[in-house]
């Protein structure tokens, strides 16, 4: 068994088939899955909440994605203290800095971030961080303003083993994608071999970063089970252990309920 911690199901790839994927997810050992609203507009974290509430062991993230920064008024932090009062929303993000695409400036990246951390702080909700050629100012941003005190997780982690130990020292929970499954991935996977066994996640990020043999096809919450296998590999453990080890990370930082039929 398994949690994805971190997919989109909400995204317009999944709309014809959103139901069929949770079910796949469910066959192939998924036992939780939590799904991020974030990207593009407020309906669709209002969406991914209605997902959630739809099914007991889905849960959600809302927030605003750093590519959408600029669009992260007062109003919008509003909105989403408003849909953070579901019993379903277990964090809030993604938010945090995105240097490598640039959709939004880096003073409006900056602010949402801090925004989110301070949301995060007030609803007592763990953050759920993307960050993307901006780990030096992320952790300088999170030093100055503090990790909220349920802390939170760096999502698709894309860094190398030194910016997993700063992530790590700050409190955070680093999660791996199927990026870690790539060829030109060698960073990532040497970071993925040191995250203490107590502060690892695993996720598919989808429908986006399919794992290998999937690559280049939509991703779905079902092949999280590839970047298990790929994380085990790397760190030299059985996949049940570190399946259990995973879910229990995220049932802590993410205060899941115990799961559906245990």
């Amino acid at each position: 068994m398994i949690i994805d911690t971190h997919c989109h199901l909400a995204d317009a790839k999944f709309r014809d088939d959103v139901e069929a994927v949770i079910d796949r997810a469910s066959y192939a050992g998924v036992a939780q899955i939590i799904s991020v609203g974030a990207i593009g507009p407020i309906e669709n974290d209002r969406l991914t909440v209605e997902i959630a509430e739809r099914h007991e062991n889905i849960f959600a993230a809302v927030g605003v994605h750093p590519h959408d920064a600029k669009d992260c008024t007062a109003d919008r932090i509003a909105q989403l203290r408003d849909l953070a009062a579901s019993k379903k929303v277990v964090a809030i993000g993604e938010s945090g800095l995105d240097f490598h695409y640039m959709h939004s400036p880096p003073d409006a990246q900056e602010a949402s971030l801090r925004a989110h951390l301070a949301l995060a702080a007030e609803l007592d909700l763990p953050i759920v961080i993307h960050c993307r050629d901006a780990e030096r100012r992320l952790i300088e941003i999170v030093r100055e303003t503090g990790i909220p005190p349920r802390t939170g997780v760096i999502h698709c982690f894309t860094g190398d083993s030194d910016a997993a130990r700063e992530f790590l020292a700050l409190g955070f929970c680093i999660s791996f994608s199927g990026i870690i499954t790539f060829k030109n991935s060698a960073p990532i996977r040497e970071a993925a071999s040191i995250v203490p066994d107590d502060r690892v996640m695993v996720e598919t990020d989808s429908p986006y970063l399919a794992p290998e043999p999937y690559r280049g096809k939509r991703n779905e919450p079902a092949y999280v089970t590839r970047t298990l296998e790929m994380l085990c590999n790397l760190r030299r453990v059985d996949a049940t252990i570190l399946g259990a080890q995973v879910i229990a990370n995220a049932a802590r930082v993410f205060a899941l309920p115990p799961r559906e039929g245990t």
